[in-house]
């Protein structure tokens, strides 16, 4: 058994192993996992979230890590979560992410921690709310999270973070297409990465066009801003936190971050409850009970509908 609240003071020092360790707690759904969110829960609340995505290949690594460089600057400390796809057959991950961030590895200041989805669709890895808590009580001022690459309908990002970063690149085939429909409502940044290609500023103008064909904005609402950058060279990441900073600045004055951070823990609950029903659920397979409704379905004396209602009353009175 673990040392819950000596681990949760060690992380608070800033201690990379304690953090690990709760991070691996998580992830490893421990049986101790609800002593670590109870421990953290007074903790958390300081730290500002900002969610990376894009399409592979625009540059969202190499974009995280000269954030984390430019936060550093300003003397923040930095947090990182780097999801990576899961192989489909043996379940294991590159975790590439951190190959191309060493340059902070030694950086008492910075703590990365790549994550595997495991399967879990959304362009996330099913534990990251709870490891953003984790970095978040170890005193982390800024949280970049960085999806997998993802397509259209991968946006789970907006719903985990404060402020999410939608990145484009030319040169990729038609980037506005590719990251059209769901991915192109979620961004409160955009920003064209890879500028000093031919056909950025083609980019930057038809994204600019796209956004302006979107919903109707009114007087003091927000309007994305779009920010050009050459991560790998470091230009523009000054740009880029100064619109960061801007955003947050907004959604504070108008009570918008708390509208979202309360947004996020009721998913948090509901997304908890959800998975335990579904175990409480996959107990009863083989259960005479369920075996009864079934029954009555196929001899037509009840509907699904109504069954899946006795299933629900009948957990709720166990519970």
């Amino acid at each position: 058994m673990v040392d819950v609240p000596a681990l949760v003071e060690q992380a608070r020092e800033g201690r990379p192993r304690a953090v690990a360790r709760l991070i691996s707690l998580v992830e490893g759904a421990s049986p101790q996992l609800r002593d670590v969110m109870a421990a953290l829960a007074p903790l958390t609340g300081g730290a500002y979230v900002v969610g990376l995505t894009g399409s592979p290949g625009v540059g969202k690594s190499t974009s995280t890590s000269a954030l984390v460089s430019a936060y550093r600057r300003a003397g923040k400390r930095v947090g990182v979560l780097a999801v990576d796809p899961s192989s489909p057959f043996s379940g294991g991950a590159l975790l590439g992410d951190r190959v191309r961030m060493s340059d902070h590895a030694s950086d008492p200041g910075v703590y990365i921690r790549s994550m595997a989805t495991r399967g879990h669709l959304g362009g996330l890895a099913w534990a990251a709310p709870q490891a953003i808590r984790v970095l978040d009580a170890a005193g982390c001022d800024v949280i970049l999270v960085e999806t997998v690459g993802v397509g259209q309908s991968e946006v789970e990002i907006a719903s985990q973070a404060d402020t999410s970063v939608v990145l484009l690149a030319p040169g990729m085939g038609d980037g506005i297409q590719a990251a059209k429909a769901g991915i192109l409502e979620i961004g409160d940044v955009y920003v064209v990465n890879k500028a000093d290609r031919d056909g950025a500023d083609a980019t930057a103008r038809e994204l600019n066009h796209m956004l302006g064909l979107g919903e109707a904005r009114g007087p003091g609402d927000w309007r994305p801003p779009i920010v050009k950058t050459v991560a790998a060279r470091g230009e523009g990441t000054d740009e880029l936190v100064e619109a960061l900073e801007k955003h947050r600045a907004w959604m504070e004055e108008r009570g918008v971050l708390t509208d979202r951070r309360t947004a996020r823990a009721a998913r948090e609950v509901e997304t908890i409850a959800v998975t335990a029903l579904r175990e409480r659920i996959a107990d009863l397979h083989g259960d005479r009970r369920l075996t009864a409704l079934a029954e009555r379905i196929v001899g037509g004396s009840l509907d699904p509908y109504a069954a899946a209602d006795e299933l629900v009353a009948g957990l709720t009175e166990r519970a």
